[in-house]
């Protein structure tokens, strides 16, 4: 064991250890309880681990400037936030010492720990948004360097109603905004109707993974106007100037589940000041169609009556 000393305290941590290419130390593993006064206040790093959740000491880990970047908690602590008091099993920050995320619970899952075990340990968080208070058990919180809150990330089967400038939106996986606050993007929960420069699209992302809020399938920009929307339920009708029709609908791929069976593909529709872009795929190449000279029509598509035999 060695003591090593840092600007929040000294750490009692094993013998290895990792440094920066300009020789300040990158990480340490504790193996004895201290306390370090961080951003947040006086906090113990993990040091012990436990049968079930934690079979290992995760190590802190330090920006080259010896700024503390992430810190696992001994225990579940109760954080102040921009956005409000949070549980923290789990906090990192940016350089400037500014909390970047933080996450209530960092247990490991495995074949003895599921995701329904960890799940069953949260409890709602309260938190201060740009779109106003919500509770919600949420799997973490990320901040913008200059403290404004940047997402929220909620745990599978969570949701939550939230207030738009195109109307109340329920939502899952997450939701993030834009540094004046504005909402950036969300997951809607379920199909939801959402008004267009092309008419009425029914949002709803199929293929949602649900990693974090950071990123979601409905992004809005800072006028409150849909910038982007995946939806598996929309046929889009393109007229050109010279009177050509193009129908562009949701295509399907070989389910996962079985060899004969497929499944939807939901079709991604993106909108700038001069283009709307379609892509069938979130990895196909977008057909780009100028806005001006062009009608836009939308309507419902319903795979299981278009779907071949």
């Amino acid at each position: 064991m060695q003591l090593i000393t840092t600007t929040y305290g000294d750490i009692p941590a094993s013998e290895k250890m990792e440094t920066h290419a300009n020789g300040t130390m990158q990480s340490c593993t504790p193996t004895g309880k201290c306390v370090l006064r961080t951003p947040l206040g006086n906090l113990t790093p993990q040091y012990t681990t436990d049968d079930l959740r934690k079979k290992e000491v995760l190590p802190v880990l330090f920006h080259k400037t010896g700024a503390l970047r992430s810190l696992p908690l001994e225990q579940q602590t109760t954080v102040s936030t921009p956005a409000g008091k949070i549980m923290a099993e789990l906090v990192t920050f940016y350089p400037n010492g500014n909390v970047r995320r933080v996450f209530p619970l960092n247990g490991k899952l495995s074949g003895y720990w599921n995701q329904e075990d960890e799940v069953g340990l949260a409890t709602p968080a309260v938190l201060r948004t740009p779109v106003g208070t919500l509770k919600t058990q949420i799997i973490g919180v990320g901040f913008y360097e200059d403290e404004a809150l940047r997402s929220i990330t909620l745990w599978p089967g969570e949701t939550i109603t939230v207030p738009t400038p195109i109307g109340a939106i329920e939502t899952r996986t997450g939701i993030s905004f834009a540094p004046n606050g504005t909402i950036q993007s969300l997951e809607p929960a379920k199909p939801t109707p959402i008004k267009t420069m092309v008419g009425e699209i029914m949002a709803y992302d199929s293929d949602s993974v649900g990693i974090n809020g950071d990123i979601n399938s409905l992004t809005l920009n800072e006028q409150g106007e849909v910038q982007q929307v995946a939806t598996p339920l929309t046929r889009l009708t393109v007229v050109d100037p010279d009177g050509k029709t193009s129908i562009f609908t949701p295509q399907y791929r070989e389910s996962l589940c079985g060899d004969t069976e497929q499944e939807i593909v939901p079709m991604i529709i993106s909108f700038d000041e001069t283009f709307i872009s379609i892509q069938l795929a979130k990895d196909a190449p977008p057909t780009r169609i100028p806005r001006s000279g062009h009608l836009f029509s939308t309507e419902p598509y319903l795979p299981q009556l278009s779907q071949p035999m």
